[in-house]
Parts: C-alpha cells; sequence; structure tokens
C-alpha cells in the first residue's frame, strides 16, 4: 500500500501535510498492465538491457518490441511480469509496443541517457524559484532532455507502482508541477550532459523536502547500522496494524491522544465553543492551566471580512511557534509546520475565506516552559488579497486537548512529513527499480545536519542500498556538499554544518564511484534554499564528464593533500589545483590553525604554487588547520577552473581518507 501527499510546497521551510491513507493495492488485476515508469516520451537507457515490467493475469505472455528488437516473457503466479530488451542506437524518436492481455504503445521514446536526481528540498526546488527565472525558463526549450517527477509517496512495506509521467523539456514543462516546476540542480545537470554529449538525457526527479537519508534508505539496509532499530520496529508495528501510512510519528501520536484530532472535530468551523474558555493570544496555555507543561491546545477566533473579499491572495502570518502548529480556516487546511525558527506565513487556498464571519483554528504542540507563540502581538495577522491587515492578536477561545506532561508518551518525531526511517525508500525507491540507468546525483543532509558523524556511516549505506536494488552495479553517484548558510560566524569552532559537508566529502573519496559538487559559494545567509542553482547543476555534469564519461575537464576545486610543518607555520599542498590556486576578492580567509592547546585562531595565509603558508603570531607552533569550518564561511580559495575549495580540518577522527581523482 502507498499514499501520496498533497500539492503543497514540501521544502524544508514550509508547512507539512495533510496525509491520509489510499486504497491498499491487493492484487496485481488493481496494478496497471505496464509501470508508469513508462511512456511516451521516455527516455530508454542506452548500450545495456533496459527492463520492462507490469502486471497482468498470472501465467499470461506478455511481448515487448522497440525498433525491430523483441523480448518476450509469462507472468508470474501474482502477475508481475518482467522483460529485458535491447535498446537501439542512442537518438530517436522510437516507439515502444507492449503486446498481452492488453496492447499499449508508447511514442516519441528516446534512447539515451538516464539520471536518477534525489534528496530533499534544494533538489525539489523548481526552475520557476531561480534566480532570472523568466529568463532561464524561456531559455529552456531542450527537445532532447525529458523529465519525470515521481510523485511523492511513502510505504511501510516496498510499494509496486508509483506515480508520475514524461514531458519533453520546454518552457512550459520545466516551469510546472512540483515545488515551482522541475528540479532546477537536475535540470542544469542534463542540460549541461545534453550539451557536451549530443546524446538524448532523462532526467527522473524523486525529492522531497526536509526528508532525511534514512528515509531513502531501506529497512535491510539500516539495521546494521543500529541506529535506527527502534523507529524501524515502530513502523513494522503500524505496518502489521493497518495504521494510515503517513510517513511521520506526529500524526500516528495525533491518532492516539488527540481528541480533537479524530476527524478533525475541533477543527470544524461550526462546533459548539461552550465548554471553550476564553484566553489571550500570544499566550493562552496558562488559561488553560498548563502554562508550563507539554500540551496539546486548540484556538479558535471568528474574524469578520468585508463583502466583496478583496481579490487576491490571501494569507495567515502567526510569527514564531515552539513546536508545531497546524492551521484551519473555516473547516479547511491551510498549513502546519514543526520547524521552530520559521515564522508561520500560510497562503490561504481561494475559495476558503468568505464574506462575513470566518472561524481559525490553530492547534499548537508546546513541549517547552516557554512555547507555543513566540512572537509579538503585531507579528500575528490575517492579510488579505490588498494587502489590507486583520491583526489577529488579542481574544480567542481555548480548550485543552492532551496534558502530555510526564509520564505521558511524547512522540517520536515532530516533523509532519515523511521522515520515518524507509518510507521513500519503500514509497519511491523501490517502485522505479530495476529501470535502467546510468546514475544519480544527490542533494540532501540539510535534515542530518545534526547527525553529522552519523551520516558518515548512513550515506554510504544508502548508496550500496540502491546500487543493490537498482542492480546494475557501482553506478556513478554524485553528492552536492551544502550550500553556505545561516550567519557568518566571526570566531572559528565547532560547526555542524561542516561536519555534514565532511561527512559528504567522506563517502566521496571512500565509496566507489563517487563524487562531489560544492555549493559553498552560492549559499544565501537568510534562505535555507539559495536560488543560484546553475553553478550545483553544472558541477554536478562536470563530475559526470571527468569520471564516468571520460572527458578531460576540471571537475573539482582544490582538495587537500598533505601538511608540512614549518618554523611557526603549516604549509598545506593541495590537488585539482587546475590553472593555480586563486584567492577570489583578492584576499585569502576562513583558515584556522591551533596549536597543542587547541584554541583555535584565525590564520594569515599565503599562495605559494599549489600549496598555502598559514600563520599566526598567536600560535607560534601551529599543529592543526581548519578551512571553511562553519555553515557560512568567506570561503574564497579556487583553483583557475573557478571551482571552490572543498573545507577540510586536519584534526579529529574525521579526515577523508581517500581520493576524488
Amino acid at each position: 500500500m502507498k499514499i501520496q501527499l498533497p500539492p503543497p510546497l514540501r521544502h524544508l521551510a514550509a508547512a507539512g501535510f495533510l496525509i491520509g491513507a489510499s486504497a491498499a493495492v491487493s492484487s496485481a488485476e488493481e496494478l496497471p498492465f505496464v509501470s508508469p515508469m513508462f511512456g511516451d516520451n521516455m527516455v530508454l537507457q542506452r548500450e545495456k538491457p533496459n527492463t520492462i515490467w507490469g502486471w497482468t493475469s498470472p501465467g499470461r505472455q506478455v511481448r515487448v518490441t522497440i525498433a525491430g528488437n523483441s523480448a518476450e516473457t509469462i507472468a508470474n503466479g501474482s502477475g508481475g511480469w518482467t522483460a529485458q530488451i535491447q535498446p537501439p542506437p542512442a537518438g530517436g524518436p522510437y516507439t515502444l509496443a507492449i503486446d498481452g492481455p492488453e496492447k499499449v504503445e508508447f511514442h516519441d521514446v528516446l534512447v539515451g541517457d538516464v539520471w536518477l536526481c534525489g534528496g530533499q528540498s534544494n533538489m525539489e526546488f523548481g526552475m520557476s524559484r531561480v534566480r532570472d527565472a523568466a529568463s532561464e525558463i524561456q531559455a529552456a526549450d531542450q527537445p532532447l532532455l525529458r523529465l519525470y517527477q515521481a510523485r511523492t509517496a511513502v510505504g511501510y512495506a516496498p510499494s509496486s507502482a508509483t506515480g508520475g509521467s514524461w514531458k519533453i523539456c520546454s518552457p512550459e514543462t520545466v516551469a510546472t508541477g512540483g515545488s515551482g516546476g522541475f528540479s532546477a540542480v537536475g535540470y542544469y545537470f542534463g542540460r549541461r550532459l545534453r550539451q557536451d554529449l549530443d546524446v538524448p538525457i532523462g532526467l527522473v526527479q524523486m525529492a522531497v523536502g526536509g526528508t532525511p537519508a534514512e528515509s531513502w534508505t531501506s529497512d535491510a539496509a539500516l539495521r546494521p547500522l543500529k541506529d535506527f532499530n527502534v523507529p524501524l520496529d515502530e513502523v513494522e508495528r503500524l505496518r502489521a496494524k493497518g495504521a494510515p501510512e503517513y510517513g511521520n510519528f506526529i500524526s500516528h501520536w495525533y491518532d492516539e491522544f488527540d481528541p480533537g484530532h479524530k476527524n478533525n472535530a475541533w477543527f470544524a468551523a461550526d462546533i459548539d465553543e461552550q465548554d471553550w474558555k476564553t484566553v489571550t493570544i500570544p499566550g493562552g496555555f496558562a488559561d488553560l492551566g498548563v502554562p508550563e507543561t507539554p500540551a496539546v491546545c486548540y484556538f479558535r477566533k471568528t474574524v469578520t471580512l468585508p463583502d466583496p473579499l478583496p481579490a487576491g491572495e490571501a494569507k495567515i502570518e502567526l510569527g514564531v511557534i515552539e513546536r508545531m502548529d497546524t492551521v484551519h480556516v473555516n473547516g479547511s487546511w491551510v498549513g502546519a509546520s514543526a520547524w521552530v525558527e520559521n515564522p508561520r506565513s500560510y497562503p490561504i487556498a481561494p475559495g476558503i475565506l468568505k464574506p462575513g464571519k470566518n472561524v481559525i483554528t490553530v492547534r499548537v504542540f508546546k513541549t517547552l516552559t516557554d512555547g507555543g507563540f513566540k512572537s509579538e502581538s503585531a507579528q500575528l495577522k490575517l492579510v488579505l488579497g490588498d494587502k489590507t491587515v486583520v491583526p489577529l492578536a488579542g481574544e480567542w477561545k481555548g480548550k485543552l486537548s492532551v496534558d502530555a506532561r510526564p509520564p505521558h508518551p511524547m512522540p517520536a518525531g515532530f516533523e509532519n512529513w515523511p521522515t520515518m526511517p524507509a518510507v521513500l525508500y519503500n514509497g519511491m525507491v523501490a517502485p522505479i527499480a530495476p529501470l535502467a540507468i546510468t546514475g544519480a546525483i544527490w542533494y540532501q543532509g540539510e535534515a542530518n545536519a545534526s547527525r553529522a558523524a552519523q551520516y558518515r556511516t548512513l550515506l554510504p549505506a544508502m548508496i550500496g542500498d540502491w546500487r543493490k536494488t537498482f542492480g546494475q552495479g557501482d553506478f556513478p553517484f554524485y553528492i552536492v556538499s551544502l550550500a553556505s548558510f545561516m550567519p557568518h560566524r566571526d570566531t572559528p569552532g565547532d560547526d555542524a554544518w561542516a561536519e555534514l559537508r565532511e561527512s559528504q566529502d567522506f563517502a566521496s573519496r571512500n565509496v566507489p564511484n563517487c563524487g562531489l559538487a560544492l555549493a559553498i559559494d552560492v549559499g544565501e545567509a537568510g534562505d535555507i534554499h539559495p536560488k543560484d542553482k546553475r553553478p550545483v547543476g553544472e558541477r554536478l555534469a562536470l563530475c559526470a564528464l571527468a569520471k564516468h564519461y571520460g572527458k578531460k575537464v576540471p571537475f573539482s576545486g582544490p582538495v587537500f593533500k598533505s601538511t608540512e610543518t614549518l618554523p611557526g607555520a603549516l604549509k598545506l599542498n593541495f590537488d585539482h589545483t587546475d590553472g593555480g590556486l586563486t584567492a577570489q576578492g583578492g584576499k585569502l580567509e576562513e583558515f584556522a590553525i591551533a596549536g597543542d592547546d587547541g584554541k583555535w585562531t584565525w590564520a594569515d595565509a599565503r599562495i605559494e604554487g599549489d600549496s598555502i603558508v598559514v600563520s599566526s603570531p598567536e600560535v607560534p607552533n601551529p599543529k592543526v588547520v581548519r578551512y571553511a569550518w562553519q555553515s557560512n564561511p568567506k570561503a574564497t580559495l579556487f583553483n583557475g577552473a573557478g571551482l571552490p575549495a572543498v573545507p577540510f580540518r586536519t584534526d579529529g577522527p574525521a579526515t577523508p581518507t581517500g581520493d576524488q581523482n
């Protein structure tokens, strides 16, 4: 059984989802004759057998034909059938015919290279949101680039089929669907490959915002790591009892403990408020008897709006809320979030607001003593289409739903999007294997940054898991190093995002046939979703061109190689200095050194050939060095090819040992 999520943006900064389970797929008759992975406008993988599959009645014969090549197969006892067919030469268009109990033809089929585009919100980030979007979209007339967006689906066991369709890349198709259109990183990657290789490129986007790597990894691959056995056991328990496949823990917790959640009873617009108390917002929890303890409370407010309503998009703003909120207006879901630091701002879909009385209901799960509504009164407002502001602070009605003080159980997680281990592997990875592919690109890690050391084993396990699932050897797997984000720190020290980047670098060097593309110079301090996606996609393409296709192109910025001790200084040697080391903006920054006392100090740095010498009068005998070791560093070291240096440290156990060559 699988479920599919509704269409709101699924990036980390956004709301969660209203999730409900679809009907279970219980027999082959309920599955399509041909997998939804195949259709008009698709790309088949060149130069290797392509597996085509689907479902019919057990024992039925199926024949697959393309350009004179054919293959026959018999459906197994469960009705599943697979056929392997050798593709014609790269190019097209071709027609793929499938004959059996049904007859299906797919037209305008190309043969070229197929790449998976996986990850979370920065891979999902669509073309309509990029820098200079209008001109970039207008230039997207790329008929030999084909795009497939896999529909978001979770599963508590491996699913058989998922949804999606192939589209010809054009200004219209690249800007529609998903989180603002097709993946911008995927598009720029595929466009560069198509231009340099002159073969059709197929891109399969499978990305969901805010999701951790363990959600994209199978139960079998996670169990040996030991870190995920408890949540995996919970997923199995929920599967066995036939629970809805939400993909997150909080929704199941609400099902079990929140009486207002059942059938959305307390979100309804017309409920009797006789037993609701008058409360003041911001605040409200003390009025309901839970001023300092974990609790779930519902708050309702009626506002009167003009007739006619102003034209344009309305939105509701509630400021920062700890820990999780869910908002309905007139009984209709508007938004939800579990990202504490993100000020809530939810667009209200057309048709929800009406002239006259409107009921706003907000459920808040507070976990901290000072939790709940965190912003000033002025931040709570309803903004109408003409920018008229309706203040929301002040008198509301409130009701306690769950007093969650100990020993009441708390949810295993508060995220209201798919975060359970293995559920996206089950819903989105397993159903598209064994699609014939060239390789995969991966932009993810933000959701794992607080567990950076764990990522050193988790990411390699996931890569190996995908390779085993697709059964096509150690196919290329190229990783985006996290972009810069958050305010710059003026003093050197430890940093979770820097450690996560190090874990990504570690995987790229130590897992066979992997590579790393940096985004450290294109981030934005105040936005986890930087708009400049073109360099990221093209750097991934450089990895593929050099490492897989054998092109003689620089694909990496400077990579730390070794240290030499000098009197009062350290000399750092680098690989991948193509064209020589350079300081972007004229000054080398973000080098820090420490002596035996372990106190980090910014260092002076100068270039000497393919090396850099670092020193500081405050550290007479430097022993260790770090470069760009924070979430948003002033990373100015590049090579002559214009590629930024990979952040590194020489202290601690985490220095990568492999080689990017």
